[in-house]
C-alpha cells in the first residue's frame, strides 16, 4: 500500500511517498499506517517553479545540511553549508548583501544540471519547520538515524582578550579620576552681598496697627 505524508507550510511543502515494510504502529492513538520504506521525497516552496525531487539519500542530505545552517544562521554566525554525500548533494549559503538564500541542489543523475533555487527567510524557516514536522512524526520513517551535530568551535569567533575587554572599563576609570582632580583646584566662587542703594530716599516704616501720618484724601 502506498503511504503518503504531506507537511504543509504557508510558503513550503514537504511531500514523503513510501511503504509499510509490515512494522505496526507504537503509537495506539494514531490510527496512521507506519511508513517505514521512503520511495520519494518532494520539496515544493510557494512561488518557485524549480522543486527538489529524489529518494532517501536527497532527504537525508536536505535534513542535515538545512539544520546545521539555520543552526549558523540563528546562532549569528552564518558559514556556507555543503552536504558530503556523493549523491543528492546539497549546500547553502547566504547571498552576500542580500536577506536570501542560496540552496543548490545536486542530483544523483550525473547527466542533470545542479539545481539552484533562491529561498526568503520565511521560505528557509518554514522549510525547517516542515523538516521538525517530520522528524517529530513517529508515523514517518521510525527508524532513520540522523546524526545532527552541533555547531563546530571553527566556527566560532576568537574570544576577546581579557587585557582588551577591561580596556573600555579602565578608560572610564581614568576620566573619573582625571575630573575629579581637575574639580579639586578650581577655587570656589566668592559670594558677595549686594551693597545697599544710597541714592534711593529712606522709607519709613509704620507700626502694625498705628494710623499713618498722611492725610486722606478729601472726600
Amino acid at each position: 500500500m502506498n503511504i503518503q505524508r504531506q507537511y504543509n507550510l504557508p510558503n513550503c511543502t514537504l511531500i514523503l511517498e513510501g511503504l509499510n515494510n509490515n512494522i505496526s504502529s507504537t503509537d495506539s492513538t494514531d490510527p496512521r499506517p507506519v511508513l517505514s520504506i521512503l520511495v520519494n521525497t518532494e520539496c515544493r516552496f510557494m512561488g518557485i517553479a524549480n522543486k527538489l525531487q529524489g529518494g532517501s539519500s536527497l532527504l537525508e542530505n536536505l535534513v542535515k545540511t538545512v539544520s546545521e545552517y539555520a543552526q549558523g544562521y540563528l546562532s549569528g554566525i552564518p558559514h556556507p553549508v555543503q552536504s558530503q554525500a556523493e549523491e543528492d548533494g546539497i549546500n547553502i549559503e547566504r547571498v552576500s548583501g542580500q536577506d536570501v538564500h542560496r540552496l543548490i541542489w545536486h542530483p544523483s543523475t550525473q547527466t542533470d544540471k545542479p539545481v539552484e533555487i533562491i529561498l526568503t527567510t520565511v521560505q528557509l524557516f518554514d522549510l525547517v519547520e516542515a523538516i521538525d514536522q517530520f522528524i517529530a512524526d513517529s508515523q514517518t520513517l521510525p527508524n532513520l538515524s540522523l546524526q545532527l551535530r552541533p555547531l563546530s568551535r571553527r566556527y566560532r569567533p576568537p574570544d576577546e582578550p581579557l587585557a582588551q575587554r577591561a580596556i573600555p572599563a579602565t578608560l572610564g576609570i581614568a576620566s573619573l579620576v582625571v575630573a575629579g582632580f581637575a574639580l579639586f583646584f578650581i577655587p570656589s566662587p566668592e559670594v558677595k552681598e549686594p551693597e545697599p542703594d544710597l541714592s534711593a530716599p529712606p522709607t519709613e516704616t509704620v507700626p502694625l496697627g498705628q494710623p499713618s501720618s498722611e492725610t486722606p484724601p478729601q472726600q
